[in-house]
């Protein structure tokens, strides 16, 4: 009888030995599935702070290109409000100028009329007279009227005024 069994807990210790075999087995299998799933996790932790870092690195870039281009922006502002102030005041200056001339002229004018009413001298006032009205049918914002050519003459630093 204990031949009988000795084939039997042969065969027991012959699975047993198996089983462990095939645990041991499972329990490698297991680590290195734990060992993987460990890499996999900190490859994904490295890539997302890569993409972070990456992104944040492109905000900055990004965020210093439109500072400059702000400031070039204000520098053209301040370049062209400059520009626009020395043409108004230039123009403005022609004007006070223009008509400072137009007031002397008719200074001068009366003056000759007041002269030739008091010598009676018909043909001189008739002659100023004409020349009053001529005056003050021109206008002078008549040179003014071409804004092309006024613009032209502006942008060119080399243009001569003449008052």
């Amino acid at each position: 009888m204990v031949i009988q069994h000795i084939g039997q807990v042969a065969t027991v210790a012959s699975a047993t030995q198996t089983l462990f075999s095939v645990l041991a087995g499972y329990q490698q299998v297991a680590q290195k599935e734990r060992t993987k799933r460990r890499e996999i996790a900190a490859w994904e932790t490295t890539q997302c702070l890569d993409t972070v870092s990456s992104a944040y690195t492109e905000y900055k870039t990004i965020a210093e290109q439109e500072q400059t281009k702000r400031r070039e922006i204000e520098a053209w502002e301040k370049d062209n409000i400059a520009r626009i102030n020395a043409q108004r005041d230039l123009l403005m200056t022609y004007l006070e100028r223009s008509f400072d001339e137009r007031a002397a002229n008719f200074r001068a004018l009366f003056a000759v009329v007041d002269s030739a009413l008091a010598s009676g001298n018909n043909e001189q006032l008739a002659s100023t007279l004409n020349s009053i009205t001529e005056i003050a049918k021109s206008s002078p914002f008549k040179e003014l009227a071409s804004l092309s050519s006024v613009r032209t003459a502006l942008n060119d630093p080399n243009h001569e005024w003449t008052f």
